[in-house]
């Protein structure tokens, strides 16, 4: 495998067989076509106030203003395999910005002289690009890879050498993970925030055997979310929204009953489960759980999951549905025996 370089602009690094990850949100110089290399790292963006990001040429903006916030919220993790995509293609470089970042590299040689002579061979000499194409600028962009931060697997898949698209034409067909509003509600689906699932509990601190115990959640946190993912260049985006459908909860322990039986209470009207009333002490939950044993002097893990409907829809009319997400949290519970007074 040949080394990889992480090069950034005025000083290079060169990292042998791998990227460390200290390198942030790869965006490969040259791509990694043929015999080119790792290249400059850079952010998606830069975080302002509102929560929503600023962004370069091509980079991918979020739009969070309607995710679910406060500290217990956390991501949702999707139901099944799918994974969103690890890295994609989008405009990354106007002509005289390209000539700015790959001319201090090869001037460095600190790619090699060899590939760097290639390089410029494509980019300069016109095999298939001539000077940078500035003859072009203002009527396109030269496009590059970027890559999930959290370097997921696959994330060295999106290796094509830099590449120019002339505005509004699509990239190469060839090219795959081309930047597409499918891509971008893929991609907003990780940004997803929903709130955390303690649930409230009827008898609240401590319940006993046998004793029916109410379980509810505040349906005021728990409606649907979105995040819009944009590139402002291309003037595409996607918006993809989760919902809250069911919540699951897993007792802890094989020795407890669920209400209803299969342990997952449907959300309806936005009210999931029904907080306990007075007087109501032997009536059924429908959503709760009975424990049929002490938990001695610990207690049981009780797991409340709640599942999220989760779907895109581009501003170009296109949307899908994306795998179901999950997210919950667990809760000490303490059961105690019903104490008996003999006479």
């Amino acid at each position: 495998m040949p080394a990889i370089r992480n090069v950034v602009r005025g000083a290079a690094i060169i990292c042998i067989a791998c990227v460390p990850l200290w390198c942030f949100t790869p965006a490969y110089a040259g791509g990694r076509g043929g015999d080119g290399s790792r290249g400059q790292t850079q952010e998606q963006g830069n975080a302002s106030d509102d929560g929503t990001l600023s962004s370069s040429v091509g980079v991918i903006v979020y739009d969070r203003s309607k995710n679910g916030s406060g500290s217990s919220v956390g991501p949702v993790t999707p139901a099944t395999t799918w994974t969103p995509p690890p890295c994609w293609y989008a405009p990354k470089y106007t002509p005289d910005q390209l000539k700015a970042y790959l001319e201090p590299i090869w001037e460095a040689e600190s790619t090699g002289y060899e590939w760097d002579a290639k390089q410029r061979d494509r980019y300069v000499n016109g095999h298939p690009y001539k000077d940078f194409n500035k003859d072009k600028a203002g009527k396109g962009y030269w496009w590059d890879s970027y890559v999930d931060k959290s370097f997921p697997p696959g994330w060295d898949k999106c290796n094509e050498p830099i590449f120019w698209v002339d505005k509004g034409n699509p990239p190469p067909a060839n090219v795959p993970n081309a930047v597409t509003t499918k891509i971008l509600g893929e991609l907003a689906y990780k940004e997803i925030r929903v709130p955390g699932t303690k649930v409230s509990l009827a008898p609240a601190d401590k319940t006993k055997v046998n004793l029916p115990t109410w379980a509810w959640l505040d349906g005021a946190e728990f409606k649907p979310v979105s995040v819009t993912a944009s590139v402002p260049v291309l003037g595409i985006s996607a918006t993809t929204t989760a919902e809250p459908v069911s919540l699951k909860i897993d007792p802890g322990t094989s020795d407890a009953e669920t209400y209803p039986a299969s342990g997952v209470c449907e959300i309806t009207n936005g009210h999931i489960g029904e907080p306990y009333a007075t007087g109501r002490a032997n009536d059924t939950p429908p959503c709760g759980v009975k424990y049929l044993r002490s938990s001695g002097n610990g207690s049981y893990q009780l797991r409340a999951t709640i599942t999220w409907k989760i779907s895109w829809k581009g501003s170009d009319g296109a949307g899908e549905p994306l795998p179901d997400g999950t997210f919950g949290t667990t809760q000490d519970v303490v059961v105690q025996e019903i104490q008996s007074v003999n006479r």
